[in-house]
C-alpha cells in the first residue's frame, strides 16, 4: 500500500482529492492538515465523508508529514508548496503540487504572473504533469507540478495538432468556461451566490495567469514561440468546464486529418475520449470523473477549425490528474482508483 497524505485537505481540490484517495485500491490514506482545521475530523468540515474519512485533520508540520506519509500530495495556495517541497523532496518523499509553484520551466514568466520563487533548483527538475503528454517523463519524477484547469482542457485537443503540424498555432484563440468550484472554497464577492446565480461574466481577459502557462508547454511543443489569445468565463454552475478552441488549419489538412491525427494520439490513453462525429462535447458527461472529451468542426468557410473540449474542472483539472500523476509515478495502471463510471444524467 502507498501511504498518501493531503496537505491542505479541506479546500476544494484537496477534498476532492480525499474523496478519489479513500476508495483507491492500493492507498492507505494516513494524513490530512489544514491549517484553519487542525483538530477537526475531516467528516465535521465534509459530512458527506463520514463513514467514509475517519482522519482528523493536522496541521502542517514536517516531522509529521514525513512520519506518515511517501506520497505527498499538496493542494496549498501558490507560494506555500516551494517553502515545503524542498525539505519534503530531500527526505525522500514523493510530491504532487496542484499549486503553479512548480509549473513552469521559464521562471521569469512564473514569477511575472504570480511571486518571486524561492525554490528555483527544483523547477528545472519538476515535470508538468500533464499525463497525456508527459507521460514518460512523470514516470521517473519525484515532484510533478498538476497542470492548472483551463490549461488542462486547452493543451489536450491542441498538442497533437501542432505537434503534427496541422494548425497555424500563431492564430490560437481559447474561449473557456468554468464552474465556481474553480475559484476555490473561500468565500469572495465575486463567487457570492447572488453574484452567479443567474449571471454569466468574462473575468481576467487577456491577463490570466494560465496563459502563459499554457503558451510555455505550446512552444515547447511547437519549437518555437507561442502566444494565444486566452478568454475565461465564470459560470452558475459548481463543476465542470468547457472550452471552445479556434485555430486556422494548415492547407491541406481536413476533418479526416484531424481526427486521425487526435485519434492515434489518445488511442493508449484512456481518459481522452474523441467523441462520435455527430456529436460534440457536454460537461454532463464527464461530471466526477477524469475523462477529457473532445470533439471538433471544421468551418470551411474561413478554414477555421472549432475544437471543444470538457472536463470536470475538479477531477481532470485538478484531483484526478493528481491522482493519474501519482499512479505513473509509483508505476502501478494509470486508471487505478479513477475509473469510475460516469453519471447518465
Amino acid at each position: 500500500m502507498i501511504r498518501v497524505g493531503i496537505l491542505g485537505a479541506t479546500g476544494y481540490a484537496g477534498a476532492e482529492l480525499a474523496r478519489i484517495l479513500s476508495g483507491h485500491p492500493e492507498v492507505d490514506l494516513t494524513l490530512l492538515t489544514s491549517r484553519q482545521y487542525a483538530g477537526k475530523g475531516f467528516d465535521e468540515i465534509y459530512p458527506s465523508m463520514a463513514g467514509v474519512v475517519r482522519l482528523t485533520c493536522s496541521p502542517n508540520e514536517i516531522d509529521l508529514i514525513c512520519e506518515k506519509a511517501d506520497v505527498i500530495f499538496m493542494a496549498l495556495p501558490h507560494k506555500i508548496p516551494m517553502s515545503i517541497a524542498p525539505e519534503l523532496i530531500g527526505r525522500g518523499k514523493k510530491v504532487i503540487d496542484l499549486s503553479a509553484d512548480f509549473r513552469f520551466k521559464n521562471i521569469e514568466a512564473y514569477e511575472a504572473a504570480y511571486q518571486p520563487h524561492t525554490a528555483k533548483e527544483l523547477t528545472e527538475e519538476a515535470v508538468y504533469g500533464l499525463c497525456e503528454i508527459y507521460h514518460e517523463e512523470i514516470k521517473n519524477a519525484r515532484l510533478v507540478g498538476n497542470p492548472g484547469c483551463y490549461p488542462t482542457s486547452i493543451l489536450l485537443p491542441l498538442v497533437p495538432l501542432v505537434a503534427e503540424g496541422l494548425v497555424d498555432h500563431s492564430t490560437i484563440v481559447a474561449d473557456a468556461k468554468s464552474g465556481v468550484s474553480g475559484a476555490g472554497r473561500e468565500a469572495t464577492l465575486t463567487t457570492h451566490f447572488c453574484e452567479v446565480q443567474e449571471s454569466f461574466k468574462a473575468y481576467k481577459v487577456a491577463v490570466h495567469r494560465h496563459n502563459p502557462e499554457i503558451e510555455e508547454v505550446l512552444s515547447r511543443v511547437a519549437g518555437e514561440p507561442v502566444t494565444l489569445t486566452f478568454v475565461p468565463h465564470l459560470v452558475p454552475m459548481i463543476r465542470g468546464m468547457l472550452s471552445t478552441i479556434y485555430v486556422t488549419v494548415i492547407a491541406g489538412a481536413g476533418l479526416k486529418e484531424i481526427r486521425e491525427c487526435l485519434n492515434d494520439y489518445y488511442a493508449p490513453h484512456p481518459f481522452v475520449r474523441i467523441v462520435a462525429e455527430n456529436l460534440l462535447p457536454d460537461t454532463r458527461n464527464v461530471r466526477g470523473t477524469n475523462f477529457c472529451d473532445i470533439g471538433f468542426r471544421l468551418d470551411t468557410r474561413s478554414n477555421r477549425l472549432i475544437l471543444i473540449s470538457v472536463i470536470d474542472n475538479l477531477v481532470k483539472g485538478a484531483a484526478g490528474q493528481a491522482v493519474q500523476n501519482m499512479n505513473i509515478m509509483q508505476g502501478i495502471e494509470q486508471t487505478r482508483g479513477l475509473f469510475n463510471t460516469p453519471f447518465p444524467v
